[in-house]
């Protein structure tokens, strides 16, 4: 019998709790256990490292003497998500897994990582601004549903109820 190639799924994440869940999630979904080897897709997890020029969002007097030191916060958080990233898969057992770190605008390095690996699937987590937050920031997730070229499956965490 022919082994077919394991379709990729993309999952991008930040430093945030709901990308965490996004991972978990799909992890608990996706790459259980019980399927071991046999899960259908391969594993991508991308994290999008801002700039630090776009992080500082100014340029002027004393900007270039502080741009080392926010690229150095930068890349330390970068390798806290993707390690907390890999503690999770292997809590999960999940192997055959590329941890990437790209910098630039999340929207675009998404959508980039799923043309480079020709995914099939893009996960995303909610961080479930409001409208105003959403329109002045943009969502990543909007932008990705309408821009990458595969299904985009947004995870959102349960509300909890009090």
């Amino acid at each position: 019998m022919a082994t077919l190639e394991k379709q990729v799924m993309v999952v991008g994440i930040d430093d945030s709790e709901h990308s965490t869940y996004g991972l978990e999630w799909t992890l608990d979904h996706f790459f259980t256990p019980s399927l071991g080897s046999n899960s259908l897709f391969k594993l991508v997890v991308v994290h999008a490292k801002p700039s630090a020029s776009s992080a500082v969002g100014f340029a002027g007097p004393g900007a270039g003497e502080i741009l080392p030191f926010v690229e150095s916060d930068l890349k330390k958080t970068a390798a806290r998500v993707v390690e907390k990233a890999k503690e999770i898969c292997t809590s999960k057992s999940a192997s055959d897994v590329i941890f990437e770190v790209v910098e630039g605008d999340a929207r675009n390095v998404l959508c980039e990582a799923v043309d480079k690996h020709h995914a099939s699937i893009l996960v995303v987590g909610n961080h479930g601004y409001g409208a105003i937050k959403r329109a002045v920031l943009g969502s990543v997730s909007d932008y990705c549903a309408h821009h990458a070229h595969c299904t985009v499956m947004i995870v959102k965490r349960p509300k909890i109820k009090h």
